[in-house]
């Protein structure tokens, strides 16, 4: 009985690839094409050369990755209302025991994260995402990308300036945002305007992404009064044959909502101080298809 070595040693590495792949881009599409091409350029190495193959992959994944991010900032798509990433499932399992680790995975793939990384330089990007999510020395991040440790540590610096001034505190225990999830979406479905203002902050925000394919508001909506008779609003034209199932995803927990057996949006919230402080709803279906089999 023969074994794939170079199969096995690549799918061993596969939740990693996809992981750095993603933060990299914040889609998942493109995320799956990056390990794919990594896959490939494996599959041809001579790897009689490769002394770790962890490390040799994840470096042709940043790389790739960071090809990708320049392609599409260089054609300066535009996007139409609010951007978001694409939604991720992300069940860590048992592949991460420790509560720490797991802590700082979920916040470096969390949406209000991606959200500022999108605004960082393609390197500063892969420099945070290899550093701060994955925890690669500076020396062994500057051999991946060909750069010196101190321009490295240089470009960290800066990327995690950046992101610190710009991402929101959060909390983080998932059993209170699981609860105020399930709160929040019982109010909603039920136009319970009232309910839904005790749960959200004075300043909260919805922010949601159609990319002009389907309704949802082309600008972000701010104050517990225009967000609570938004959704109260959407809550009264109802969806066709309408049901929803809680999964992980973006590191925390999320509502998809299905019309009959398509995905129709997404909705995730994010808790500060036992209140509501962002409503996420992704609606836009190219970002949905990966869901419909979740």
């Amino acid at each position: 009985m023969t074994t794939d070595t170079p199969t096995d040693a690549f799918e061993e590495h596969r939740p990693v690839l996809m992981g750095v792949a993603y933060r990299m881009l914040g889609r998942v599409a493109d995320a799956e094409d990056v390990v794919q091409d990594a896959w490939l350029r494996w599959s041809a190495a001579d790897r009689t050369e490769v002394r770790e193959p962890r490390a040799y992959l994840v470096r042709v994944t940043t790389r790739l990755a960071i090809d990708r991010l320049r392609q599409v900032k260089a054609r300066g798509e535009a996007y139409v209302g609010p951007w978001l990433p694409e939604p991720y499932v992300t069940d860590f399992g048992d592949t991460v025991p420790d509560t720490a680790e797991r802590a700082v995975l979920a916040d470096s793939v969390s949406l209000a994260v991606l959200v500022v990384l999108e605004s960082l330089s393609p390197l500063e990007r892969a420099v945070f995402v290899l550093r701060e999510a994955f925890g690669y020395p500076y020396a062994d991040i500057a051999a991946m990308l060909d750069r010196g440790e101190p321009a490295v540590r240089q470009l960290a610096g800066r990327a995690r300036k950046h992101v610190d001034e710009r991402r929101p505190r959060y909390e983080v225990d998932p059993a209170q945002r699981r609860d105020l999830t399930e709160r929040f979406l019982a109010a909603a479905a039920e136009g319970d305007l009232a309910g839904l203002m005790e749960m959200l902050a004075p300043d909260v925000r919805l922010i949601g992404d159609s990319g002009g394919k389907s309704k949802a508001p082309l600008r972000i909506l701010e104050t517990a009064d225009n967000v609570g008779r938004f959704l109260v609003a959407v809550a009264g034209k109802g969806i066709p044959e309408m049901s929803f199932r809680f999964l992980e995803l973006n590191g925390g927990p999320a509502v998809l909502i299905l019309s009959g057996d398509t995905p129709d949006s997404v909705f995730q919230v994010d808790v500060s101080a036992g209140r509501i402080r962002s409503v996420y709803i992704v609606r836009n279906p190219d970002k949905l298809r990966s869901l419909a089999s979740a």
